[in-house]
């Protein structure tokens, strides 16, 4: 074993210089590129059309956004100036703040924001009930536009600062009004603090970011995704590594800054190296993993009974375990699609998934007449937050009587087929095992499970006709209290009916190198602002 060990650890640090080469050899130690390992490959670049936190990451760097969520999740003005509401809150003027001008150098006006909104309200969950109760959205001059709503709608900031997929970037009016929004566009075209260098992409592989001269950051203090985004970095690249020892080894060796996700198995050595620093972001910022169930294609589209099967097979605890956290990491008995500490966190409907069986579970494939029919789940093996939980699925899901498909491909490759709505014959799907974080889940409006109902989206088609006036009543209510009962009601109702099915609560922490300065310790990685200590 020892040997075996030594040769694993030798492998990945011959791996990590090939890696590496063509970087080390650009640059020189004064001018280092900043780097980021991502937890996996960069293949979409269309932050509308692609719901991967990847694509997320990526956009931030290139996009901004008007309304941006601060660290204590508040809300801010980001690319605007300043808004205002009527008193009856129809009637919303928002007005950009000057000098604000995309990577060509073109000025960013109200009709490019407005373009973009429009694109995203097609394609968010948040973003079509906010179209849904607007009746105009009007460009009053360059700098200007009013949304006039319908219907009340108390969640109209909320919705502009959405921090996680699918958010509110804003791009050229040319390519929002010439991109279907379920289309990747073809040119990427922000106004944020860095520029893509796109010749040196390799898709899957490593992408390069330049610092952009032209950016004007707003003069208060960063805070979350809030405040001056001051690129500070003069080149940052994105990284790729399946193989977790080599992060690892990059991360100790200080071949790379920053890793998106520590390796759990070496979170223990870590927290005694001092050249590390391991993230504290907590709360909204923990991840809840889940199995997303295609609510289009049989046999889950018409059998509740099916459903709850898979729910009643799940054993959090279980689950969760596969990646050996420390208990202090992990919430394997939380119970909330919300995740447990965060506003809205909830015990109601809890009472049906506190008590995993695979007996229930077995007992529930015959009352849903399940015939052994083959059900294909698609496994991403590239990612080390969802596969080692995957294979517990998969594992517990045999066991209780399923005739599993499995299919192995990495992550990017899964997505695509995930977002489509193709047969099982023609590459189409059953289940997919997933992670979200707090910024995901957090809210009715943006949880995975309760957000997107009866609204034909995928992958998320499922569709509660009970779910609807209540969606309806917290849209429209502005008194927190009851739109805490409100989103009560939903969990409750979500959890009977199977809409996003829970595997269990972890804390997966980021890790970077000390001497990194103004590191901002959000939940996703946020580069502005970051120096190296001299």
């Amino acid at each position: 074993m020892p040997r075996r060990a030594g040769l694993r650890r030798l492998a990945a640090v011959l791996a990590l210089g090939a890696l590496l080469a063509p970087a080390v050899a650009r640059a020189q130690p004064q001018d280092r590129p900043l780097r980021l390992v991502l937890n996996v490959g960069l293949q979409t670049l269309d932050p509308i059309s692609s719901p991967s936190f990847v694509t997320r990451n990526f956009a931030y760097m290139v996009f901004d956004t008007l309304v941006a969520m601060d660290g204590k999740g508040g809300y801010r003005p980001q690319m605007l100036d300043s808004w205002e509401a009527s008193p009856d809150r129809l009637l919303w003027t928002f007005r950009l703040r000057p000098g604000l001008a995309f990577h060509d150098g073109t000025a960013v006006t109200a009709a490019d924001a407005v373009a973009s909104l429009r694109r995203w309200g097609q394609r968010d969950a948040i973003g079509r009930r906010l179209m849904a109760a607007t009746q105009a959205m009007e460009v009053v001059d360059p700098a200007t536009f009013t949304l006039r709503l319908q219907q009340p709608f108390g969640h109209v900031i909320e919705a502009l600062g959405k921090p996680s997929v699918h958010v509110p970037f804003i791009m050229p009016a040319r390519i929002a009004d010439a991109t279907p929004p379920t289309q990747a566009a073809k040119e990427i075209m922000g106004s944020g603090p860095f520029l893509f260098a796109r010749e040196e992409w390799v898709p899957g592989e490593r992408a390069a970011f330049r610092r952009n001269p032209a950016y004007q950051p707003r003069e208060e203090p960063a805070d979350g995704l809030a405040g001056g985004k001051r690129p500070l970095a003069a080149r940052v690249e994105f990284l790729t590594m399946t193989d977790v020892s080599l992060r690892a080894a990059a991360i100790t060796q200080g071949e790379v800054d920053y890793l998106e996700y520590a390796p759990f198995d070496y979170l223990p050595r870590f927290r005694r190296d001092r050249n590390l620093v391991i993230s504290q972001a907590g709360g909204i910022s923990q991840i809840m993993g889940g199995v997303s169930i295609n609510h289009h294609l049989p046999p889950f589209d018409r059998n509740l009974a099916l459903r709850r099967a898979v729910q009643a097979a799940l054993d959090r605890s279980e689950i969760v375990a596969a990646h050996g956290l420390p208990a202090d990491m992990t919430s394997p008995d939380c119970v909330s699609l919300y995740l447990c500490g965060t506003p809205y966190a909830s015990k109601a409907g809890g009472e049906a998934i506190r008590q995993p069986s695979l007996e229930r579970a077995r007992a529930l494939l015959q009352e849903a007449g399940y015939r052994n029919e083959p059900i294909v789940l698609l496994q991403p093996a590239d990612s080390a937050l969802i596969n080692p939980m995957a294979l517990v699925v998969i594992d517990r899901l045999k066991r209780a009587g399923f005739n599993l498909d499995v299919q192995t491909a990495d992550w990017s490759s899964i997505a695509g087929r995930w977002v489509g709505r193709e047969p099982v014959e023609r590459g189409g799907w059953n289940l997919v095992p997933v992670v979200y974080t707090g910024f995901d889940l957090a809210d009715p409006l943006s949880n995975v499970g309760i957000g997107y109902n009866c609204s034909g989206n995928q992958p998320w088609g499922y569709c509660v006709e009970a779910m609807k006036p209540v969606l309806d009543a917290y849209v429209a209510e502005g008194d927190p209290a009851k739109r805490k009962a409100l989103a009560a009601e939903l969990q409750r109702l979500a959890i009977e009916n199977v809409t996003f099915p829970t595997s269990g609560q972890f804390r997966s922490p980021a890790v970077w190198r000390a001497e990194l300065k103004g590191v901002i310790d959000f939940g996703f990685p946020v580069l502005w602002n970051i120096e190296r200590a001299k």
